[in-house]
């Protein structure tokens, strides 16, 4: 643990918050936290973490206040609201949202910080509830370089692979990176598994054929393989995935980049959520390519 930055304010305690706060609790940092549902944060309580009653309240005398909520409105109302941790940090804390969002809200956050006197830095992760509940997520840094170097003590306890990417935003645009990525690659399996069904093959020795060779991913052998195996139970949720790709989606029009991939994954994903399997794993995919 770093020797001056010891209170942690942690609002979100999901699936991924609740372990990433917890493996703090355990590096000696005093975490307070929040979440909407409260229930969601009892185990954390139980283990000597301070509840708050709201993102302010959360924020209130803290070295560092850390975010990983749902959706960009939220990273909005939880830093820039009434009440919110923008209006109720200390001058000189360190703030830090590691939700996947924007990366115009990420440089919105981090202007409205500066005013203030405080660092803001944007710092999404990848890895999903497995990384989360074994420290091993990475993390995606945008902001200035020193107070990436002041928080990397607090990002080695959660995460391996730890790179700074930039400026304010840049962590934000190198997880939408990651995340059309992992769009194209895991409709790509999905197709492949949809052409196999369609041309009479049997699917387990396709995939036993070709899971392990050049077409091998973890989208393959991490996320479909469960839907194969009839799980959907949500590792990352595809709405989730929704909200992604509709991130890189507005930001690429933004930024002048023509996406077709990942705009006919996005639309796929939104037709999956209309039939209500928007709260499964991103496995349940195949769904939408009737595999299963």
């Amino acid at each position: 643990m770093t020797t001056t930055l010891k209170k942690i304010g942690f609002i979100g305690t999901g699936i991924m918050g609740s372990a990433m706060a917890a493996y703090l609790m355990d590096a000696g940092y005093e975490v307070s936290v929040y979440n909407r549902t409260k229930s969601k944060a009892d185990k954390l309580i139980e283990r000597g973490a301070k509840w708050c009653s709201s993102p302010g309240e959360c924020a209130k005398g803290q070295d560092i206040i850390i975010t990983i909520v749902g959706y960009p409105k939220d990273v909005e109302q939880v830093y820039l609201g009434d009440n919110g941790i923008i209006e109720n940090a200390k001058t000189g804390a360190y703030v830090v949202d590691m939700t996947t969002s924007s990366p115009i809200l990420a440089e919105k956050i981090y202007n409205a910080a500066k005013s203030k006197g405080i660092h803001a830095v944007d710092a999404p992760v990848t890895g999903g509830d497995v990384g989360a509940q074994n420290a091993t997520l990475t993390i995606l840094v945008g902001g200035d370089e020193a107070d990436f170097n002041a928080l990397k003590p607090v990002f080695e306890v959660i995460g391996k692979n730890i790179v700074y990417e930039g400026s304010a935003g840049a962590g934000q645009k190198t997880k939408a990176c990651n995340q059309i990525a992992i769009a194209g690659t895991l409709a790509g399996v999905c197709e492949a598994f949809a052409y196999a069904k369609a041309s009479g093959l049997d699917i387990e020795k396709v995939y036993e054929a070709i899971s392990t060779g050049a077409a091998g991913s973890f989208q393959m052998t991490g996320v479909v393989r469960k839907g194969l195996d009839g799980n959907f139970d949500p590792g990352f949720m595809l709405k989730h995935l929704g909200k992604d790709l509709a991130i890189g989606t507005e930001t690429a029009t933004a930024y002048g980049a023509s996406l077709p991939i990942l705009a006919m994954v996005l639309h796929e994903i939104r037709n999956m959520e209309r039939t209500g399997n928007g709260n499964e794993g991103t496995q349940a995919l195949l769904k939408y390519y009737n595999i299963i």
